[in-house]
């Protein structure tokens, strides 16, 4: 039996890992490059073009399959309004690029899981697990923090990188519903 279910899960799990590549990467010179964005007055828009650049990917990799109908289209911009909401409230720069990291990061294994089920895998509640990898990330994320003298272990953000992931996998199941309403697909 193959590894991956289908190409569409192969490429979303190659995805998900460059996603966690990117995460990591930042551990060893993140605080560094923080700073330079920082002095310069740069780090709101460099934060605003980086959580663009990841949404337009987990865009491509979901898939733009079919034009999107009124309910659709009434659920992906309240979507964007509470996830434009929760931005304005969160004041740390910091803290607004893990919402952004851990919502995509949870999106593309949700979809991966949610693929490999429709393939007829064997997947135990995608949207629990999706939530529980990416919960697992952070948590691994921060731990290594813990060791880098660079940065610092903070358990408040393992808690954010969790709920950014529910909230990531709430929005991708409403968004999957309104896709079925619209198309007049039955739930599988």
């Amino acid at each position: 039996m193959p590894l991956f279910a289908s190409g569409r899960e192969r490429r979303l799990w190659l995805w998900t890992l460059a996603v966690v590549v990117g995460i990591y990467a930042t551990i060893g010179f993140g605080s560094t490059v923080a700073g330079v964005l920082r002095e310069g007055g740069l780090i709101e828009a460099s934060l605003f073009l980086g959580a663009m650049a990841l949404v337009g990917a987990t865009v491509v990799a979901q898939g733009l399959r079919a034009r999107p109908g009124g309910v659709e289209v009434a659920v992906a911009l309240g979507v964007a309004v509470v996830y434009v909401l929760v931005l304005m409230r969160v004041a740390s720069p910091v803290e607004r690029s893990h919402l952004i990291e851990y919502s995509v990061l949870a999106v593309f294994v949700y979809e991966a899981l949610t693929e490999r089920a429709s393939q007829g895998r064997r997947v135990p509640s995608p949207a629990l697990l999706a939530v529980f990898a990416t919960a697992l990330v952070g948590t691994v994320d921060e731990c290594v923090q813990w060791l880098a003298p660079s940065r610092v272990f903070d358990p408040v953000d393992i808690v954010f990188n969790a709920l950014a992931a529910v909230m990531a996998v709430l929005a991708s199941r409403a968004l999957g519903w309104a896709r079925r309403r619209t198309s007049g697909a039955t739930p599988g």
